[in-house]
């Protein structure tokens, strides 16, 4: 997919599995979003967790175009506006508050907003959001929790992710709330310092095809 994500049910819609990838060093990020893109995943999270960050999305938005490379971990609005400005195509964040939920919409960008709780859904469904990051998924009930959602909020779609597996990803893949689940199995640290590209391709096409 190479045109921009123009609401959230656009980046749940990019692919079965959303990449969640931590970049310590920026020099590895376009070869590691080829990589992913290679295996059929275009959308890619990068989260805010360290310094290389912001710089890595900013390769990757220049330099891999046919990527849709979004920021992760977005926790404040200054961080939303870093990420709009490095040139991040959507933005997650782990939980949401009003004034972190009105910074990401300020940006124009599409956003997963992060959820634990029926209340904190609600919250984001009175507000016009409707496609939301379930967050930490395994600790916080699951795909249990999700299936029970399904009755009285069924206009809402999640991105689950923590603590998720290849192994379970099917599991939340088949509730027809979840749009896709996020995922870190496959771009774990030592296949990245390694540069084992070729592995994390092989991993990818795994994911595409769940």
């Amino acid at each position: 997919m190479t045109t921009n994500p123009r609401s959230g049910a656009d980046i749940l819609d990019l692919a079965p599995v959303m990449p969640v990838v931590v970049v310590s060093d920026a020099e590895t990020a376009v070869p590691l979003a080829r990589a992913l893109v290679a295996g059929g995943l275009p959308g890619i999270e990068v989260t805010l967790r360290t310094p290389a960050a912001l710089d890595a999305i900013g390769r990757i938005a220049a330099e891999v175009p046919e990527a849709v490379v979004g920021a992760g971990t977005v926790v404040t609005t200054e961080q939303a506006s870093a990420a709009a400005g490095a040139g991040a195509r959507f933005l997650v964040s782990p939980g949401c508050t009003d004034g972190l939920v009105s910074a990401m919409a300020d940006t124009g960008l599409p956003f997963l907003p992060g959820v634990g709780t029926v209340s904190e859904a609600m919250a984001l469904l009175e507000r016009g959001v409707s496609e939301m990051k379930f967050f930490p998924a395994e600790a916080a009930g699951g795909a249990a929790f999700l299936k029970s959602l399904a009755g009285p909020l069924p206009q809402v779609r999640f991105c689950p992710t923590g603590g998720i597996t290849a192994a379970s990803a099917s599991t939340y893949l088949a509730l027809p709330n979840v749009g896709c689940v996020g995922g870190s199995w496959l771009t774990s640290s030592d296949l990245v310092s390694a540069g084992d590209w070729d592995r994390i391709t092989g991993l990818a096409r795994e994911a595409a095809a769940l």
